[in-house]
């Protein structure tokens, strides 16, 4: 008795133990199973997410309507209206000059005068040679005279009076020679005075008192240079594509560095009509009046063209197209946020456009800066548009 007595008194300790294992089991279980559960989760998060990021994320725009007017903005070169450069036609020392660089002048205005000694000499040796030479035909006609009476004596032959009367011609012809030879000396000495074949303005003198004048055009031997400034001539060089709509006539304006904001008014007179064939280009002059000699010539202008648009022509950025093998392509996003790239047809180049004559249409959802990885049928995520007086978010 004693013994089942003491057995009984301890059974409520050990099933205190053996509850509290089991429930340290049972916590130790469902431990286990959170753990493993939220590592899933969290590892299907994680793949999700992943997933999520690899799919590009693209800022879209819309094509814009080509405008009525295009402005067309190309360099120009400054010319004078009329610019010559003045050379000596008669050798000597020049004596004295009168106009410097910037003094206007008129037509027939004595710029320089230049010594001619051995020119003067050799027009007093011709007229000498012209006097002895028309005495010399006197006496050669004379005996001509002489001879044709004494041939009708029969006192000479025919023989000699044909020798006198083609004597009596060459002296002739030597005194006309000799007159001529002392015409052109005269136009020389004439050519000791320098003056200004049209008015304008003295723009270079490259000479001065007592310098060696050399006769003809050499390099570097003008003594002056004169340009007509009045109005001024501005040569374009356009390219190709734009050359069929620059015509005589199309007004432009003109901009210059040294006159901030101002625009002159010009307009085109003329063109090449005709391509340069090494750079595919037009030549075109346009011309603008100079009356208050505000501007140069030689100098540098920006020449806005005012050209009509095209209404059936589409532009986008020009940082939205894209250079593959198949050709010059744009990327769209069509349904179900997909790509679908389209072969375009260019048109005009606008530096930050570019005009397209074929391939999207006006609703197109374009994508701007498209990654180079860009394919067919490549998902994508749209950016959001930003807020207003934030910055567009940068490509990813």
């Amino acid at each position: 008795m004693a013994a089942g007595a003491h057995d009984t008194g301890n059974d409520p300790p050990l099933r205190g133990v053996r509850r509290f294992l089991w429930i340290l089991l049972v916590v130790a279980l469902i431990l286990a199973v959170w753990g493993i559960v939220s590592r899933v989760v969290g590892r299907n998060r994680v793949g999700r997410e992943t997933a999520a990021d690899a799919i590009p994320v693209v800022i879209t725009a819309k094509p814009s309507a080509s405008p009525a007017t295009d402005e067309l903005v190309l360099p120009g070169n400054v010319q004078a209206f009329t610019e010559a450069p003045i050379y000596a036609r008669t050798s000597g020392y020049l004596r004295t000059w009168y106009t410097d660089i910037g003094a206007p002048v008129k037509k027939g205005q004595l710029l320089a005068e230049i010594d001619t000694p051995e020119v003067d000499q050799q027009l007093r040796q011709s007229q000498s040679d012209l006097a002895t030479a028309e005495a010399n035909a006197r006496l050669a006609e004379s005996t001509n005279v002489r001879w044709k009476g004494l041939l009708e004596n029969h006192a000479v032959s025919p023989q000699d009076a044909d020798t006198k009367a083609a004597g009596a011609d060459a002296m002739r012809a030597t005194a006309w020679s000799a007159q001529a030879n002392m015409a052109r000396l005269h136009e020389l000495e004439s050519f000791k005075r320098v003056v200004a074949p049209f008015d304008g303005v003295v723009t270079l003198r490259t000479t001065d008192v007592g310098a060696l004048i050399s006769a003809g055009q050499t390099t570097g031997n003008a003594l002056f240079r004169v340009a007509d400034i009045s109005k001024l001539r501005v040569y374009v060089q356009v390219p190709e594509q734009y050359a069929s709509q620059i015509k005589p006539s199309v007004e432009a304006q003109l901009q210059f560095t040294e006159h901030p904001g101002m625009n002159y008014p010009a307009a085109v007179v003329r063109t090449a009509r005709a391509l340069d064939p090494t750079v595919r280009t037009l030549q075109v002059e346009l011309q603008v009046d100079n009356a208050k000699n505000e501007l140069f010539p030689g100098a540098y202008a920006e020449v806005h063209f005012k050209l009509p648009g095209s209404a059936t022509t589409l532009r986008v950025p020009a940082n939205a197209l894209v250079f593959r093998s198949a050709g010059l392509q744009v990327a769209t996003v069509e349904q179900g946020h997909r790509v679908k790239l389209h072969t375009i047809m260019q048109g005009r180049d606008f530096g930050r456009s570019v005009e397209v004559l074929s391939g999207i249409a006006a609703n197109d959802v374009i994508i701007v800066n498209p990654p180079d990885s860009v394919t067919d049928g490549a998902e994508v995520r749209i950016a959001k548009p930003p807020d207003k007086g934030q910055p567009a978010p940068n490509k990813p």
